[in-house]
């Protein structure tokens, strides 16, 4: 075999395994607790605001029963690994 065919199929292989190797990672990311609740929070408080032009007590209650705060369950505080 020609050396210029050798070069190209060793380029090849090391391209190949750089790929593969590449492809492999995983990356774990944890979140802590109490910022997911807060922002869990900040979500919710941003989806029940007032439409604009509109007043609070203009505002029909619509939220379902089984919103309420005593039926909202607790958020597990465990800390991740």
């Amino acid at each position: 075999m020609d050396k210029q065919y050798m070069r190209w199929l060793r380029t090849g292989l090391l391209i190949a395994a750089a790929i593969e190797l590449t492809a492999c990672v995983t990356i774990n990311i944890y979140f802590p607790a109490a910022a997911a609740e807060k922002a869990a929070d900040k979500v919710i408080d941003e989806i029940w605001q007032t439409p604009a032009g509109q007043s609070p007590a203009s505002v029909p209650n619509t939220a379902p029963a089984a919103a309420t705060p005593a039926a909202v369950p607790a958020v597990n505080q465990e800390s991740a690994p």
